[in-house]
């Protein structure tokens, strides 16, 4: 790994919970292996491109990486129906990341929506240099899945996928969820759960131990559902991952 810089964010408004304050340690990277960032993704972090980052808010330890063990995974009812509505409708489709004006536009409507039901800050319509440093510019290869419904795009998640590793992290394999948008209209479908089960059929086809969904903070409506995944671990403010639920 060559590591350009790293910096801290002062204290600000949590963009989780908002009556906390959060700060984010950054750190950029030139060269980043796949192996490189599991190793850091184990320890906490996560990355959009070439920029790493993890919490660092005094007082609070809320933010809590989350992975699914994919060999012991139970869907519950929910989610059997929601693979069953969607199996042979949507279709996915996996590829090198790339920048379109279809997902641009997508990404912007999801937003859109996301700020007017769920109180999310207001964006801007995404710049096609920012959408590609942050999803499409990476130091080791990463997918990204596209789903169709009657050919028309109406999901883009991207996906780390991690089967190298360093040694002492043998069996800490997986795939990683980066980010997923979809198309706000077909919300019914349950697009988001799908992509985690998708991803979790995916890494028991290609033999790996876990699914990373990123960070579960409890009380965040927008992060609570990863939980239903089960069974799971978190890693706690100790450095270890325990189960979480099951």
């Amino acid at each position: 790994m060559h590591s350009l810089t790293v910096f801290t964010t002062p204290p600000s408004e949590c963009a989780y919970l908002p009556d906390q304050q959060w700060s984010l340690e950054y750190e950029l990277a030139s060269e980043l292996s796949a192996a490189e960032y599991l190793r850091r993704m184990i320890e906490g972090w996560r990355h959009f491109g070439h920029m790493m980052f993890h919490p660092v808010c005094e007082g609070c330890r809320s933010c809590m990486p989350i992975r699914i063990r994919v060999d012991d995974f139970r869907p519950d009812r929910s989610q059997k129906r929601c693979r069953r509505a969607n199996e042979g409708v949507v279709e996915l489709e996996i590829r090198e990341p790339s920048v379109t004006r279809e997902k641009l536009d997508l990404y912007d409507e999801y937003h859109a929506f996301q700020a007017d039901h769920k109180d999310w800050p207001e964006k801007g319509p995404r710049d096609p240099q920012g959408y590609a440093e942050a999803y499409v510019v990476q130091p080791f290869p990463v997918e990204e899945w596209c789903y169709y419904l009657d050919g028309k795009l109406v999901g883009v998640g991207y996906i780390d996928p991690l089967s190298e590793t360093l040694p002492g992290d043998e069996g800490q394999g997986g795939l990683s969820a980066i980010y997923f948008y979809y198309d706000p209209a077909e919300r019914h479908r349950g697009l988001g759960t799908l992509n985690v089960l998708m991803a979790i059929a995916q890494a028991e086809r290609r033999g790996l131990p876990y699914v990373y969904l990123g960070y579960y903070v409890a009380g965040c409506a927008s992060l609570e559902y990863k939980a239903r995944f089960v069974p799971n671990q978190t890693r706690r403010a100790d450095g270890t991952w325990r189960l979480f639920r099951e």
